[in-house]
């Protein structure tokens, strides 16, 4: 029988709000290039006081909720797990997520008083996206998150390695996992950041556990992961806790292991301006067309193609009108 969702999805609720930055002001602001980094709520303000870039319109984000989204938007079913507070940007992530198809475990009468959490975004004219993140209410995200129901209802399970960082938020991915494999739903894990592979890589083994049927990273993450350089290597290493896995390799386009052979997309350039979300989208595209049968070469072929597009505009999403041209071409 067929199942309700194609991927249920779990991972940190944030809106983005998004500058243009140079490179000096993350220099003299202290902030660290190309990376996501947790701060707190008083040094959040504290940038967002001093910028003086231009800030392009919020949204609902969080790495697993654009993939989420994206799924959405391609024409799958996705459900997502998150947790927002009980105040006006709260308010604003769920009906965001509603518009744009995606069912959710929130309802207006079950938030809880607090702060949602908010990512601001620098991108830097060589097109790198640098995030500060305050995660506000999304730390304590927890297993009351989960929604059995729809995790058995699924047929994947999605998990945000940015989860990693809180202890609740871990426990609830490792516990999502362990019900998807209870009931036959398969696992799929991003690691998310080269940060949370760097910083967190103990309880990120633990996510991954005695492996999963979906790796999504790109090329930092995996070799920081692997203690590798290089992606023959990379591979060899990922092969041992996945059955199936992604490795994104920016302008290069992407690497796929199928379970049998080794698959090379190659992208055509483009003159990327925010790469904000690509991987997010990415993913997404692909869970996409994997759930609707296309094969993983061509499912990351779309995946590219879609990236490729959302890396020459502003925002970590694209328009629904923008997404339905893709597939009229790519599929």
């Amino acid at each position: 029988m067929a199942k309700k969702y194609d991927v249920y999805g779990i991972g940190n609720a944030l809106v983005d709000m998004e500058f243009e930055v140079t490179a000096d002001f993350l220099s003299k602001a202290l902030i660290s290039k190309g990376v996501m980094t947790l701060v707190d709520e008083d040094r959040q303000t504290e940038i967002i006081t001093t910028l003086h870039g231009i800030q392009h319109k919020r949204s609902c984000g969080g790495s697993a909720a654009n993939t989420m989204i994206a799924v959405s938007q391609f024409g799958g079913k996705s459900f997502y797990s998150c947790k927002v507070a009980s105040d006006e940007t709260g308010d604003f992530y769920f009906k965001d997520l509603m518009d744009n198809g995606v069912e959710t475990n929130l309802s207006t009468s079950s938030l809880e008083s607090g702060v949602t959490g908010k990512c601001i975004v620098l991108i830097t004219p060589d097109a790198d996206r640098t995030m500060n993140t305050f995660l506000g209410i999304t730390q304590t995200i927890s297993s009351k998150e989960l929604i059995e129901d729809s995790i058995k209802n699924s047929n994947y399970v999605y998990i945000e390695g940015y989860l990693v960082a809180s202890p609740t938020g871990k426990e609830a991915a490792i516990k999502a996992r362990k019900l998807a494999e209870a009931n036959n739903v398969k696992t799929a894990i991003t690691f998310s950041d080269v940060n949370m592979v760097t910083y967190f890589n103990e309880g990120l083994v633990e996510m991954v556990g005695p492996g999963v049927d979906l790796l999504f990273c790109n090329e930092a993450e995996a070799y920081a992961y692997t203690k590798t350089n290089n992606v023959v290597d990379a591979a060899k290493a990922l092969k041992k806790i996945a059955k199936v896995f992604s490795i994104t390799l920016g302008a290069k386009g992407a690497f796929v292991y199928d379970g049998e052979k080794e698959i090379y997309v190659v992208t055509t350039p483009v003159e990327a301006i925010d790469t904000n979300g690509a991987g997010d989208l990415y993913a997404g595209a692909f869970l996409y067309a994997i759930n609707s049968g296309i094969c993983y070469a061509e499912a990351a072929k779309l995946g590219c193609t879609a990236s490729s597009l959302l890396v020459t505009q502003f925002g970590a999403r694209l328009q629904k009108e923008q997404v339905l041209e893709i597939k009229a071409k790519t599929l």
